[in-house]
């Protein structure tokens, strides 16, 4: 779980939460999308804090952790790298059931997909409506 007060998990059903208090390259943003099969890895998308709410540095990345946490990689090919203003909503990134394709879109009206669990993006349109949900049908 990603929100205004940083990274969380639980490993039992909510009971008990575990404060994850380095994920990179920041722990503020709204969107997690979690492997439907392996619940250590998991992609948020990240961003300033509230009182700016853009991405950090300017720039669009998603995170990825294959340890529950642990540790980060940041992926950032095929993503913007300067002059990015997007930010990502809480239901706008989502994992299909093969595990690999990913999807999220921004406010600003782009959306990117990946196919190989986030190593390399494209985008899809930079064109559209704010994205306020993206979804995978099974």
């Amino acid at each position: 779980m990603q929100h205004h007060n940083g990274v969380f998990r639980s490993t039992d059903a909510g009971l008990h939460w575990e404060d994850i208090q380095n994920a990179a390259p920041s722990v503020f943003g709204f969107a997690v999308a979690v492997h439907p099969e392996d619940p250590d890895t998991a992609w948020l998308v990240p961003a300033v804090k509230d009182e700016t709410r853009v991405p950090v540095d300017a720039k669009v990345v998603v995170a990825r952790t294959r340890d529950g946490g642990r540790s980060w990689a940041v992926l950032r090919e095929g993503l913007p790298q300067e002059h990015a203003y997007d930010i990502t909503y809480r239901h706008a990134l989502d994992v299909d059931a093969s595990n690999d394709r990913l999807a999220f879109g921004s406010t600003t009206g782009s959306l990117w997909t990946t196919e190989n669990q986030g190593d390399a993006w494209q985008a899809i349109s930079h064109h559209l409506p704010p994205i306020h949900c993206v979804r995978f049908e099974a």
